[in-house]
């Protein structure tokens, strides 16, 4: 079975995702970076292609142009850019979100320790 088929690996990127408040994005790679070794951008993307849409705000999690990765993957169309509009994330023409004014900042080392503390 592969790493990112395990649910406690997939609970560790859901459990930061959830935290994500309404208008702000993250990235994947920014969450990798959160949780360590194991995890990569595209193994969080992965977990969050397969994320249930109840209780894991999976809209909020973008890649690193500031732009949608699910476009071709939902119906309808662009589903994750209209649900980050509703919230008021303003994209440009090119359907980039001004990173620098919607993304979440990443805690510092301390931080981290504190939010998973069976990280060793």
């Amino acid at each position: 079975m592969k790493i990112v088929d395990d649910k406690a690996y997939r609970e560790r990127v859901y459990q930061i995702v959830r935290q994500i408040p309404a208008g702000r994005v993250m990235t994947y790679g920014q969450i990798a970076s959160i949780l360590g070794a194991g995890y990569t951008s595209r193994t969080v993307g992965y977990v969050m292609h397969a994320a249930e849409s109840e209780g894991v705000p999976w809209q909020r999690v973008i890649n690193s142009q500031g732009k949608c990765s699910t476009g071709r993957l939902t119906i309808p169309m662009n589903l994750q850019q209209q649900m980050l509009e509703q919230e008021g994330i303003v994209f440009n023409d090119k359907g980039r979100c001004e990173l620098s004014r919607y993304q979440l900042a990443m805690p510092d080392e301390d931080d981290r320790i504190t939010l998973f503390t069976d990280r060793k």
